[in-house]
């Protein structure tokens, strides 16, 4: 696009043009247009000076359109409506709008929260385009780039720098959704129950059994192994997943412990018949938030999109 040019073209005159080809008379026009005949007229030589065209042939019956004229005709109504929509205040209509959003989950978060809003949501804009992906290393720079325009994942609030989303990077956004607590569960016949009814299940036996961990943005340690490697103390990790479904597969089907956020549970337990036993000593909780490009935060259609996830995600756990 040449700027230099199309800057010494003036746009009024496109729209006399588009009332010209609707009209096919100077007189009909310059009425529809609040322009005296001869204004017209002199906007008319412009324009044919502009574009290297008479464009019109008077008849008897009025303006008769060349064939540049009918050829720039079907371009031209969609060109002016959308310098139109341009001139207007923002503005975001649900039940209108045709917009595509992107949202990357956390696996965990798909059975515990996706439920809670796609239904209103896509009930209220019926017409939108809503891409689910999954969370993964990259996500939060796809969200700065703004290649993703929302994500979801957890938080922990126990402290450790090689956490990677302990400190959000700057022009990140983002809206705590609900507060979660990690929790263990066990098939039916594990040892680990007959400890929890004699008053025995305790650290020390925790950490006696095997384990299995679902491995998130790529790392295979969470907050709690950093809690533990402080206190010189560590779980015996011996199976690694990608997802928390597999992971309570496993589960069902080893005498391997499965920690996990405890709004997971009851996905799991649908599937297998599996036993939950609390995590048996104090850790610190963590939470699903929602994020967002900060430069969004006023885009009306972000907003509503936001609005209606924080909503109904809190209608469902509060």
């Amino acid at each position: 696009m040449n700027i230099d040019k199309l800057a010494r073209v003036d746009l009024n005159l496109l729209l006399i043009l588009q009332v010209l080809l609707e009209e096919e008379s100077v007189t009909r026009a310059a009425l529809r247009l609040n322009l005296s005949q001869s204004a017209l007229s002199k906007s008319l030589t412009r324009l044919r000076t502009t574009l290297h065209d008479p464009l019109f042939t008077r008849t008897a019956h009025g303006l008769k359109p060349t064939t540049h004229a009918l050829e720039l005709q079907p371009k031209l109504s969609p060109l002016l409506q959308g310098l139109y929509q341009l001139t207007q205040a923002p503005n975001f209509d649900p039940l209108s709008s045709d917009r595509h959003f992107s949202i990357s989950m956390l696996e965990s978060a798909y059975a515990t929260l996706l439920a809670c809003f796609i239904s209103p949501l896509l009930q209220q804009a019926k017409h939108i385009r809503l891409d689910v992906l999954s969370w993964k290393e990259g996500s939060m720079q796809a969200l700065l780039q703004g290649k993703v325009d929302f994500g979801i994942t957890g938080i922990d609030f126990y402290q450790d720098q090689r956490l990677s989303t302990q400190n959000l990077p700057d022009g990140i956004a983002h809206s705590i959704l609900f507060h979660d607590q990690q929790t263990c569960l066990v098939n039916e016949h594990h040892p680990a129950l007959l400890a929890l009814e004699r008053g025995t299940w305790d650290r020390k036996n925790y950490l006696q059994y095997n384990h299995l961990q679902v491995c998130c943005e790529g790392n295979n340690l969470w907050a709690l192994d950093y809690h533990l490697e402080k206190k010189g103390e560590k779980r015996n990790i011996i199976s690694t997943l990608p997802d928390f479904y597999g992971a309570a597969s496993v589960c069902a089907h080893s005498d391997l412990i499965f920690t996990l956020p405890s709004s997971f549970v009851p996905h799991a337990q649908k599937l297998y018949p599996l036993k939950e036993i609390p995590l048996p000593f104090t850790f610190e909780n963590m939470a699903y938030v929602l994020l967002w490009n900060q430069r969004n935060s006023d885009e009306l259609g972000h907003k509503w999109v936001r609005e209606m996830i924080c909503r109904s995600v809190a209608d469902t756990f509060n």
